[in-house]
């Protein structure tokens, strides 16, 4: 299994993420965003509706009764009841449970900077986790530090 650490320090998680997203889809993959605040659960599925002029991402929020046939699902847990195999961790928090998806994408800002150091260390000893530490540069490009 893959994970990705994304250090936003110049381009915010509202720019990054619909672009990862769109990917995994792009990759025939589902994916569940998992947030355990309310309140920016409710802002991701708005900004997945408007990111961009002529494009959306299908999505909704965990709780319907159409949660399994949604390609993205935002959730507050990483139960995937749309059986994803990609994880979006967007409240800067390591959840363990995100090693059972193919993939995880862990994003984290300035202010989770410390918890994402011991969630990178924490993984070195799982051999079954890759990880990958991806960081913006002052053009704002993603650059593979490690």
């Amino acid at each position: 299994m893959q994970v990705d650490f994304y250090h936003l320090t110049t381009m915010p998680l509202d720019r990054v993420l619909p672009r990862i997203a769109e990917r995994v889809l792009e990759g025939g993959g589902r994916l569940v965003v998992v947030s355990a605040d309310e309140r920016q659960r409710s802002a991701l599925d708005r900004l997945l509706w408007t990111y961009s002029a002529d494009s959306f991402l299908p999505h909704a929020l965990a709780g319907g009764d159409a949660d399994h046939r949604q390609p993205v699902l935002i959730a507050g847990d990483l139960a995937a009841p749309n059986q994803a195999r990609h994880a979006a961790i967007v409240d800067g928090e390591w959840r363990d449970a995100a090693l059972a998806f193919d993939r995880a994408f862990h994003f984290f800002d300035e202010e989770w900077i410390a918890a994402a150091r011991i969630a990178w260390q924490t993984l070195a000893d799982r051999p079954d986790a890759e990880r990958r530490y991806w960081k913006q540069n002052d053009a704002g490009r993603w650059e593979r530090l490690a």
